[in-house]
């Protein structure tokens, strides 16, 4: 069975996980805590950083979008990926939108200051968050709710008339702030009604389920009617 090297509170993991469910791949999770820099770890990915992909025959490929381009290559019987060059160009802008802007503007701060520090001793950073970058993420988190809202304007999903990679690499990123409570998605019901319907998937259910020990996610987290 694939084996897929994973943090529970990971957009990119669970860009991953969402992908592999989506097209009904089985696997196994394999918690690898990366700052521990394990020897066997990083024989597998140098860079010591996960999500890493173990296939059936032993082949290792690292990162989400490698990853995640493998299996749309590989397993093309659910396509996640227009057939269009115009509709897939603009999936691509928008996965790109939230595994790099998003990321540096919201989630990489905030979960690192939330989620991360809490593993850490002293010496790697560990303690308590740091409150500054805290509030700014937060206060960047609504100008990218804002424009999920605009865009649920005029399409069904966030690329197009269907679920696309776009929808599950944004959904990782919110998953992973919900998780921590920090969505106000009450404020912002255009980017709440798209989040219900992904987040209502089959596919969602074991993200729903992850749990971190010592950090229980808020109540509404696992709730499809919030």
């Amino acid at each position: 069975m694939r084996q897929l090297y994973h943090l529970p509170i990971s957009p990119a993991c669970r860009k991953v996980r969402l992908v592999l469910a989506e097209k009904n791949l089985a696997f196994e999770l394999v918690e690898e805590r990366e700052w521990e820099r394990r020897d066997e770890f990083l024989a597998l990915n140098p860079a010591g950083e996960v999500p890493v992909l173990i296939e059936e025959d032993g082949s290792v490929i690292a990162g989400a979008t490698a990853i995640s381009e493998f299996l749309e290559e590989t397993q093309s019987f659910l396509r996640l990926l227009p057939e269009n060059p115009l509709e897939r160009a603009e999936a691509r802008r928008v996965i790109d939108w939230f595994d790099r802007k998003f990321a540096a503007e919201v989630s990489d701060g905030l979960l690192f200051e939330k989620v991360a520090r809490r593993f850490l001793n002293a010496s790697e950073g560990g303690g308590a968050p740091d409150m500054t970058v805290v509030r700014a993420a937060l206060h960047n988190l609504r100008y990218h709710l804002d424009y999920i809202c605009y865009l649920m304007e005029e399409r069904r999903w966030l690329a197009g008339e269907e679920m696309t990679l776009a929808d599950l690499t944004a959904a990782a990123h919110l998953s992973c702030l919900d998780y921590v409570g920090d969505v106000p998605w009450g404020q912002y019901p255009g980017a709440k009604d798209w989040y219900v319907r992904i987040k209502s998937r089959p596919g969602f259910r074991q993200i729903l389920a992850d749990h971190v020990p010592g950090m229980p996610p808020p109540k509404l987290y696992a709730n499809l009617d919030f």
